[in-house]
Parts: C-alpha cells; sequence; structure tokens
C-alpha cells in the first residue's frame, strides 16, 4: 500500500473522527476518499466501519478519563439499534443509498432548525439520566437500521434524538452517542466481514487517523462547552445538507 494512500486515509480519518465525536458526518470525508482510492462503494462502506469502531472506542475511553460515562442507560439504548443495525447492513450490500442521502438531506435542515430554536438552558441540565422513555428504544431500532445501511449522519440523527428525549445537554448527548455507535457498528461491521466488503490495509490506516480525532474531540467539547459544540454542530450540518441534497 502506498504511502500516500496511507497518508490521505490517515488525514481523512482525523478529521473524521474529530467531527464524527462531536457532531456527525465525519465519514463523507472518509467514503470519499475510500472511492477515490479505488474501492467500489460497497467496500468502502464496510472499510470505514473499521475506522468508525476504533474512534468510538477512542472517544468512550476519552469520556470515561474526563469523569463522563453512564455505562448502563447508554448499553440499554444501543441494544435497541441491533437488529436495525444488521438489517440495514445487510440491505446496503444489495441497494443504492441515493434515495437515503436525500431523506437525509431534509432531515438534516429539520435538525438546523431545532437547534437554532431558542430553547431554556435549564431544561438541558448536565445531570444523569434517570429514566429513558420508550420512544428513545423505539427510535433507537430505526437508527440503528440507518446506521447499519450508511453510517453518514448517524450521528446528527442521534443527538437530535437523544437531546429531544432524554432531555440532557449536549455533552453528556455526545458521550451516550459514540457508546451506541460503537455497539451497533459492531454487527454491521460482522456482515460487511462475511460478504467480503472489507480492505483491512486501508480500514487500519483510516482508523489510526479516526482514533486520535476522537480522543482529541471527547477533550476539546469537554472544555469548551455546550455553546462550541452547538455551533459547531449547526455548521456541519448546513455543510452535511447541502451535499447530500446537491444544491450546488
Amino acid at each position: 500500500m502506498e504511502l500516500f494512500s496511507i497518508l490521505i486515509l490517515f488525514a481523512a480519518g482525523t478529521a473524521a473522527g474529530f467531527v464524527n465525536v462531536l457532531a456527525g458526518g465525519g465519514s463523507s470525508l472518509t467514503l470519499p476518499a475510500l472511492i477515490f482510492l479505488g474501492l467500489d462503494s460497497s467496500v468502502a462502506n464496510g472499510t470505514n466501519r473499521i475506522g468508525v469502531l476504533l474512534q468510538n472506542v477512542s472517544a468512550v475511553y476519552s469520556f470515561k478519563k474526563e469523569k463522563y460515562l453512564e455505562t448502563a442507560v447508554s448499553f440499554k439504548l444501543a441494544l435497541a439499534t441491533l437488529p436495525g443495525s444488521i438489517a440495514g447492513a445487510i440491505i446496503s450490500t444489495h441497494l443504492s443509498n441515493d434515495l437515503f442521502n436525500k431523506i437525509l438531506g431534509v432531515i438534516m435542515i429539520g435538525i438546523i432548525i431545532m437547534m437554532i430554536i431558542p430553547k431554556s438552558k435549564s431544561k438541558f441540565p448536565d445531570i444523569e439520566t434517570k429514566h429513558i422513555p420508550v420512544a428513545a428504544h423505539i427510535s433507537m431500532f430505526f437508527i440503528g437500521f440507518y446506521g447499519g445501511f450508511i453510517q453518514v449522519g448517524i450521528g446528527f440523527l442521534l443527538m437530535a434524538a437523544l437531546r429531544g428525549l432524554l432531555k440532557v445537554n449536549l455533552i453528556r448527548v455526545n458521550m451516550h452517542k459514540v457508546f451506541i455507535v460503537l455497539i451497533s457498528t459492531v454487527p454491521a461491521f460482522i456482515v460487511f466481514i462475511v460478504t467480503d466488503n472489507i480492505h483491512w490495509g486501508y480500514g487500519f490506516s483510516l482508523a489510526a487517523g479516526n482514533a486520535l480525532g476522537a480522543w482529541f474531540s471527547a477533550k476539546v467539547q469537554i472544555k469548551k462547552g455546550e455553546d462550541f459544540i452547538k455551533t459547531f454542530l449547526i455548521i456541519a450540518i448546513m455543510l452535511m445538507a447541502v451535499k447530500l441534497l446537491d444544491i450546488f
């Protein structure tokens, strides 16, 4: 494997890891990079999961070191994603994702509107999650399906669902998000392995960058606080929506 390819994937992975943990949409950087290097879309989709796995291992560890971890709650939410994740991954090896991209673009715009509507800070305190509503479990199933299918933008969907349903601030939302994505990616990753849709060399080059970016991102957002995350999130969503909808 050429040094040029390794450097491209490491750089793309670092940027994606940082963006994914802070907001979402990092796979919109890594998937094109993998395709640019010659992988077909199905193999690129599967190879990308190596980086997703390692970046979330790194992020979970980083949150833990900063005393942000609610394993029981995160695990219960993650379990609800597993059936959808398996189904989505199986389907993704056979179907086009064009329609899903258009739908996601519309969803991204909706999330932007939700984020810019003023909300009372007292509604989203920095406290531990005490109760998981039924709607949260249901939403996790469908988000798991989307994540298994294409992964790109799953962070945005999780942030919208967790913030709206759990009523916690964005730091805790991201804390749960990285744990959920870690667990839900495992069965999808297995499906891509079984169907021989992984390029291991490219995957580990990408994953090294993912892990570095994710580790740094978790530390930055805890120090900078919720307003920093919100600003970054809105910008990232707008850019991704424009890309998905082919506005330019």
